[in-house]
């Protein structure tokens, strides 16, 4: 690079701010965050600069704001990200509007829709041979009941396209529900459908257990589409209230080569460059790691990566910007633990939760002296609480926040519904 960095990131919640810190950490630079209002996460930060937007729906308006944003900065690189899947498809589609001034790391817009949407990634797992949920699409549109004589009740209800659900409204949304009757689905999709979703809502078999049951892997590919960087990871503890319903709230790094292989295969295959985050969970029936879906991006607990030690976006810079090969002993330097194949192999616990909430839920004896242990270790992080973060404002919101996060769990997720969901697995 000869000049100076200048990322922009798209969102405001926890995983625009822990994209931010990442960029501030790797290399000292204050990101432009643009949200659609002021939140509580970014507000009050130093090591961001926060610009509402309250036209982020409107491609329009968010590309006249991006455009701004770059001739504010016109000395220095600049490379746009986005931190949820509908902010990263509004850069795609907006790629010709944008790119004379920024770099717009994702892929084209065709394989966007192809493995986003969740019916299409599940028809590549068939194909590929890799585990996936049995599944059942229904067109929302068209109404009519769906076809579940193949499903076991309970069942997971999702939205195909979460860029799409994205702009629907409706009392008791949720990203994921969670069905125990057949009236009880027909009543939700025809609620869906009343609010003007037009797409496919995918259903699926239930893999039993609880949130300990889930797993996140996070792949870096080339601009050739070799995978060339993986992190794998253990999740404790889901969020639960229904806006952030099934984002980790606690993960301990791991190794799975089967997995990252799984994952290496479906990426090469169909030539996917750049970031790319999936959801799995282990079946305790059969012994696999079922796919569950694909995120074109680093996803909102991506600071789980850089906490173990290997600063995420620093692959964005060392590629798209410097145009340097992201061999990951390069980008990350040689004190970070990798195997040959570019996995990382610390160990390191995730959390956006007080330490003795996260433990309460963690069923597992040896799993919870684990994630103690690692706290008392300092190998532990929360990516709220950053040193470089001092605005006594901030600070105090996020003590509050932390307070608060022990009744949301109370109310949306209490223990025995979790003791529940456990022995349903093992039953």
């Amino acid at each position: 690079m000869s000049r100076r960095l200048q990322p922009v990131v798209l969102g405001g919640d926890i995983g625009a701010y822990s994209l931010a810190r990442t960029f501030h950490e790797a290399y000292g630079v204050r990101p432009v965050v643009v949200s659609g209002m002021s939140t509580g996460l970014v507000r009050h930060s130093r090591i961001l600069q926060h610009v509402v937007e309250p036209g982020i729906d409107d491609p329009d308006a968010v590309v006249a704001r991006l455009r701004a944003i770059a001739d504010e900065h016109a000395d220095a690189d600049l490379i746009a990200v986005g931190s949820a899947d509908w902010l990263v498809r509004l850069l795609v589609e907006q790629r010709s509007r944008l790119e004379d001034r920024y770099e717009i790391p994702y892929v084209d817009e065709k394989l966007l829709h192809r493995l986003t949407d969740k019916e299409g990634f599940g028809e590549l797992c068939a194909e590929l041979g890799i585990a996936h949920p049995t599944t059942v699409v229904h067109d929302v549109a068209t109404g009519g009941e769906p076809d579940t004589s193949g499903l076991t009740f309970p069942v997971i209800a999702k939205a195909a396209s979460t860029a799409a659900y994205h702009d629907v409204e409706f009392a008791g949304k949720k990203k994921v529900f969670l069905v125990d009757t057949r009236d009880e689905l027909v009543d939700l999709l025809a609620r869906v459908r009343a609010a003007g979703y037009q797409g496919a809502f995918v259903i699926q078999d239930y893999i039993p257990g609880d949130d300990s049951g889930m797993r996140i892997l996070t792949c870096y590919s080339d601009a050739s589409g070799k995978v060339r960087f993986s992190a794998y990871g253990h999740v404790l503890l889901e969020e639960h209230t229904p806006g952030a319903l099934g984002n980790p709230a606690g993960i301990i790094t791991q190794v799975n080569h089967e997995v990252v292989e799984q994952a290496t295969r479906l990426l090469e295959h169909v030539g996917w460059t750049g970031f790319a985050n999936f959801d799995l969970k282990y079946d305790p029936r059969d012994g696999r790691y079922v796919f569950f879906e694909l995120n074109p991006r680093l996803g909102r607990s991506n600071f789980y990566i850089t906490a173990a030690g290997a600063n995420a976006v620093t692959f964005y810079v060392h590629e798209h910007l410097a145009g340097l090969d992201p061999d990951p002993r390069d980008v990350l330097g040689p004190d970070v633990p990798l195997s040959a194949s570019g996995e990382l192999e610390a160990e390191h616990l995730y959390t956006v939760l007080p330490g003795p909430l996260l433990r309460r839920y963690v069923l597992d004896d040896d799993v919870r002296a684990q994630a103690r242990r690692l706290a008392r270790r300092g190998r532990s992080t929360n990516p709220l609480w950053y040193r470089a973060e001092t605005n006594p404002r901030r600070l105090a919101y996020l003590a509050v926040a932390q307070l608060n996060q022990w009744r949301k769990y109370a109310r949306h997720y209490p223990v025995a519904e979790a003791r529940r969901l456990a022995w349903r697995g093992t039953a």
